[in-house]
């Protein structure tokens, strides 16, 4: 089945530990999180733009600037967790007074902390969904790793197949490259790092949490890994590379000083 809509759910809380209240941090003259979803809505691809909240500051910040907002769980753990508690009506806001089709939307999950989002990865990764047939699971983006990121964990990379389906994802380099120097790695394989932004069809976001535990999602710390386990196929697509996400106060610095 088609997809024929699509949602973009930024998740955001305020509780942040390594940068508390950071998703309001000024850059620029406006709050981060408001940046991302002006970003969001650039996107001509999809039909609205959805801020998933436990915060009642935020949710009140966020009618202002025009974005319908869910209110969600203190208690959730991440955010796909966040977005998937409110799947269905993230559906329904899409598809307005028709009855939403899971299998026929896509929810596209955009952090609350990437203050310079490309709208069109937002676009690209929408097309995506629309031109493969059948729909995968989720579609994500990748992009070509500089060899100096290769051996960093810190950096998020992607094993694929010939076909573009993600194999697995590591925090480690991936592939080995057996009986080469690791410093020398890069000259016998394309490396690929993960983007941070997944794209879920909708009756796979809703049976997020019915999915089983992963214990390669928790060794690794990478909540994509409890897809790969339970053998639901994520689709890649290449992009020129990753947008900043601010965790840390230098990072935020940095992003302050590119506006």
């Amino acid at each position: 089945m088609a997809i024929q809509k699509c949602v973009v759910a930024v998740p955001a809380r305020l509780q942040s530990s390594r940068l508390p209240n950071k998703v309001l941090a000024d850059i620029g003259g406006k709050p981060m999180i408001q940046r991302v979803l002006e970003r969001c809505r650039e996107s001509t691809a999809v039909d609205t733009v959805v801020l998933c909240t436990d915060s009642q500051e935020l949710q009140q910040r966020a009618a202002v600037w025009g974005f319908p907002v869910l209110m969600t769980a203190e208690s959730c753990s991440s955010g796909s967790d966040r977005i998937a508690s409110v799947a269905d009506a993230l559906m329904e806001l899409a598809w307005g007074n028709a009855t939403p089709v899971a299998e026929q939307t896509a929810v596209i999950n955009v952090q609350g902390d990437q203050p310079f989002i490309d709208p069109q990865v937002i676009d690209a990764m929408a097309a995506e969904f629309r031109r493969l047939d059948p729909v995968p699971a989720v579609v994500t983006p990748v992009y070509g790793l500089k060899p100096e990121t290769v051996h960093n964990p810190n950096v998020v990379k992607t094993l694929l197949a010939h076909d573009g389906r993600a194999l697995y994802f590591s925090r480690s380099a991936i592939p080995h490259v057996r009986d080469v120097d690791p410093s020398e790695w890069h000259r016998h394989t394309t490396f690929w790092g993960h983007v941070g932004m997944y794209g879920f069809r909708g009756d796979v976001l809703a049976g997020w949490n019915r999915l089983p535990a992963s214990p390669l999602e928790d060794l690794e710390r990478l909540e994509q890994l409890r897809l790969i386990e339970a053998g639901l196929t994520i689709a890649t697509f290449e992009v020129q590379g990753t947008s900043l996400s601010v965790d840390t106060a230098e990072q935020l610095e940095q992003a302050r000083a590119m506006v």
